[in-house]
Formats: C-alpha cells, sequence, structure tokens
C-alpha cells in the first residue's frame, strides 16, 4: 500500500474526475441498437482525450453477465431492447487508478433493481472508515440490497487498489462474509461495487474471455513474434488488465491471434472470463473508489 501524499492524492482525484465525467457521458451513448464494440471505443477514446489512461477495459456487461465484457476488435454485438446495460471504467493517472460504474436500464423497468445496488452504495460508503472490518461493509450492502427484495451477488466483491494494480490483494464483500475480518486502516484506496440480482446471487464464468494481464515479467519459451507483443504489453499496461483489440492496429491481427495463443499457453497470462449469473437474473452495479485519508475520505469519482 502507497503513501496517500499530496501528489498522489492529486492524482487519484484527477483520474477520479475524469472517470466519473466518462461514466456520466455513457448515459448519451447507449442506446438499443448501438454496437458494445462502439460504445467502448466511444468512452475509453473519451478518457484519453480528456487526460487520461486506460486502467482496463471498458467493460460494458449485459442483463444476466454481470462483469468482465469487453468486444472484441471485430465484435458485432448490439444492445438489446429493455438491456439492463453496466458500464464498468477504469482511468488512471501515473498509475493511480479511479475505477467506477454505473448501470443503465433502457426499459424503465428495473428501477427497484438499480436503486438496490444504488443505494447499496451509499450506505456502504457512509460505513466506510478506519477501523472498521470489511464483513461490516458487506453486511451493510447485504441489509439494504435485501430491503428491495433482491439478493447481493456473494462472489462478487469490492476490492483494495494500488498504483497500477486493480485488484490489490484484499476484497471486500457484498455481504455479511464473517470471515472477512480485515479492518479499514489509514492511506488505504478501495473500490466499493455491490452488484445485486433477481437471479441466484452467485455468477460464474462464460465462455468469452476479451480481458487479460500479466501474470510473469520474464517468461520463456516466447517465440520473436510472442516476445514483441509480450514487451509491448509489460511496457504499456504493466500489471494492468488490457485486450486484444488494443493490441490489433499495432501488430495486425495474425500476430495477436498468435501471441496470445502463446501467452496463454505459457500461463503468461491471467485470463478474465465474463462472469454471468447462474440464475440468468438480471444483474445491477454501481461503484466508486474511495481513499482513506489521514483526514477522512475522498470519494474520487463521486
Amino acid at each position: 500500500m502507497g503513501e496517500l501524499t499530496e501528489e498522489v492524492i492529486k492524482k487519484y482525484i484527477e483520474a477520479g474526475r475524469i472517470a466519473k465525467e466518462v461514466r456520466e457521458y455513457s448515459d448519451k451513448i447507449v442506446k438499443p441498437g448501438e454496437k458494445a464494440l462502439n460504445v467502448c471505443l466511444e468512452l475509453e477514446g473519451k478518457i484519453i482525450s480528456i487526460g487520461g489512461k486506460l486502467a482496463f477495459p471498458c467493460n460494458i456487461s449485459i442483463n444476466e453477465v454481470a462483469a468482465h465484457f469487453t468486444p472484441s476488435h471485430n465484435d458485432e454485438t448490439r444492445i438489446p431492447p429493455d438491456a439492463v446495460v453496466k458500464i464498468d471504467l477504469g482511468v488512471h493517472i501515473d498509475g493511480y487508478i479511479a475505477d467506477t460504474a454505473k448501470t443503465i436500464d433502457l426499459s424503465d423497468k428495473h428501477v427497484l433493481l438499480l436503486e438496490a445496488s444504488r443505494e447499496a452504495l451509499e450506505k456502504a460508503v457512509e460505513k466506510l472508515k478506519p477501523g472498521v472490518k470489511a464483513f461490516e461493509i458487506g453486511l451493510v450492502i447485504e441489509q439494504a440490497i435485501k430491503n428491495y427484495g433482491f439478493k447481493p451477488v456473494r462472489n462478487l466483491t469490492g476490492h483494495s487498489i494500488d498504483r497500477y494494480r486493480i485488484h490489490a490483494g484484499l476484497s471486500i464483500p457484498n455481504y455479511g462474509d464473517r470471515f472477512a475480518v480485515f479492518k479499514m486502516i489509514k492511506g488505504m484506496t478501495v473500490a466499493i461495487e455491490p452488484f445485486a440480482t433477481n437471479g441466484k446471487g452467485l455468477t460464474r464464468e462464460g465462455r468469452i474471455t476479451n480481458i487479460y494481464s500479466l501474470a510473469k515479467t520474464n517468461p520463456r519459451k516466447l517465440d520473436q513474434e510472442s516476445r514483441e507483443v509480450f514487451d509491448y504489453i509489460s511496457q504499456e499496461y504493466k500489471t494492468l488488465p488490457f485486450t486484444p483489440r488494443w493490441l490489433v492496429p499495432i501488430f495486425g491481427e495474425t500476430t495477436v491471434q498468435h501471441a496470445m495463443r502463446v501467452l496463454i499457453k505459457t500461463k503468461t497470462l491471467y485470463v478474465y472470463p465474463i462472469l454471468v449469473e447462474v440464475g440468468k437474473g438480471l444483474v445491477s452495479q454501481f461503484e466508486h473508489t474511495i481513499l482513506l485519508t489521514k483526514d477522512g475520505k475522498i470519494v474520487t469519482t463521486a
């Protein structure tokens, strides 16, 4: 956990400012019939155009898909009518990350589902302070969601954040998990992200994977093409998640496909499959990033 100096706090706040602006802009472009790829490209482009860098690929997870869907470079997926669309964005300034998400209900039929996760986030942020145990935050989230008649997604969590590390080792549950006994402390940066569902409250891995991050810093047995792609990933993204569609304009589709096969086979990469609600229930999500400073807390993405 890095020290929250004034300079570091400024970078976190700037990342949060950009993330908030782009998150709210998503309301204008998430529409029925629009390509998911076009939405992600526009949001990622906007992050870069206003001074941020991408902390991870734009996630656009629809209906029962809870998390980790980002389109491939040639993906034809379109947003269906009446969809529940989750937009999850990551911005960094010099490695200091803002992670934020919102849900858009294109039918206006799922107001309470959205409100359940939104209110759970508000109450969790209110509860968050040094000395509070992780399970206490999870319990607040669980109670808020159940008050609306829905279930928290139990195997998705909030998380600690560090420089160039979107998931920095600590998980903050979305229910009152009594094993999560570690305490919040000054200097922590955390993302709180309640997921609510009208399904069973659990996710499973789906077949699609378009998000990866480096698991090895110096892998062996890479051919020249794969080594060039690896070196680029290591330099540009470090330990942050990336998507192969970012690499296609640089190396070409054939080279990227080959390199990804090699990097996965050699276990050079972590893989992040899409996560689907096991009961095919609709899922909503809202998320903020919070700094616990010596003077209190800063919700950078609010």
